[in-house]
């Protein structure tokens, strides 16, 4: 491990120190002119610098090194800080232990980067789970899956009753995937799930982690899909195709995923709903860029790019039996 120096006392302070002293010695001058209040004003200047030099000392003593991760470059940390909220991050992988658990999360984790090539028979499109759910499912505001399987069986009013991590898990292959569920009991959800709950280690039971799922845009605002159009083309286009067709390998896996057509999500698809994907926009696209674009913006590109043809959910007129879908759900 490199170790790093610590760091110093800020210039600013530095600066003040010398300031301070600047001050002390010019009233020190000239001893004939000196006054009892300049004795007393040099005496408090001089105490001054004092306390300056041992705030500095306890400054430099408690700064962390440049290699500890504690210390988020993001804003994830301080966010949930103070939200009260435990927040989003990768764990270190030594801590993936060498023994079955610790295969089936490597194998979980294999399948979240690799889907399309890890489960043909389940994947009709050509995506992977961190299409959307970035930064190996771990990346706040990407809809991460830290402490997922804890809050879970929840109640999801697309289903209209309550569903179990497992059965959320089956919705995205079905719906994002546009394929086939999983075998409730096979290795490979029994994987999926694994890790989940090793991204999910010192994270309190039940709480819901400050940076789930996406950041917040107004619904209110009235999407311009023309606008939306010029904005794809000027910002997303150069990923992800003219037509939103993605980029690819020679091996058929994405260079850059296909937003819409064949290989990419169907129309029951959260992310093929104008605000769902508008979120998404907002919080992390253009790719490192997130949060430059605005609301308006946003919606405007997602009301562009989720209506190009995509592929058909099949009974998608099932969801939300009790009435209550949000008003940019596809029908």
């Amino acid at each position: 491990m490199i170790n790093f120096p610590r760091a110093k006392p800020s210039s600013l302070l530095v600066a003040t120190i010398f300031a301070i002293s600047a001050v002390s010695m010019a009233g020190c001058s000239n001893s004939n002119e000196t006054k009892a209040v300049d004795r007393l004003e040099e005496a408090e200047a001089l105490a001054r610098v004092k306390a300056l030099e041992a705030r500095a000392e306890t400054l430099k003593g408690n700064m962390p090194a440049a290699s500890d991760m504690s210390a988020s470059a993001g804003g994830g940390d301080a966010a949930g800080a103070a939200s009260g909220k435990p927040s989003i991050k990768m764990p270190d992988e030594s801590t993936i232990p060498d023994d079955e658990y610790g295969a089936a999360v490597r194998r979980g984790l294999q399948l979240a980067n690799h889907t399309y090539k890890e489960l043909p028979n389940n994947v009709g499109n050509q995506l992977n789970c961190t299409s959307c759910h970035l930064g190996n499912g771990s990346e706040a505001y990407a809809a991460p899956w830290n402490n997922m399987p804890s809050i879970y069986p929840i109640y999801r009013s697309r289903a209209g009753r309550v569903n179990t991590i497992q059965e959320r898990i089956n919705g995205c292959f079905e719906r994002s995937m546009n394929g086939k569920a999983l075998d409730l009991d096979s290795d490979d959800m029994n994987a999926m799930v694994s890790y989940m709950s090793w991204l999910s280690q010192d994270m309190p039971f039940g709480v819901s982690p400050e940076g789930r799922g996406f950041v917040k845009v107004n619904k209110e605002l009235e999407p311009n899909p023309e606008t939306g159009e010029k904005l794809f083309a000027e910002k997303c286009s150069v990923c992800h195709g003219d037509n939103g067709e993605g980029q690819y390998n020679d091996d058929g896996t994405y260079i850059y995923p296909a937003v819409a057509g064949d290989k990419s999500f169907n129309d029951g698809a959260g992310m093929a709903r104008t605000y769902t994907a508008a979120a998404f926009i907002k919080g992390k696209m253009p790719f490192g860029q997130g949060n430059t674009l605005s609301d308006q913006e946003a919606v405007d590109i997602a009301a562009y790019f989720t209506h190009l043809p995509r592929p058909v959910k099949a009974n998608k007129d099932k969801d939300w039996p009790n009435g209550d879908a949000p008003k940019d759900v596809r029908r």
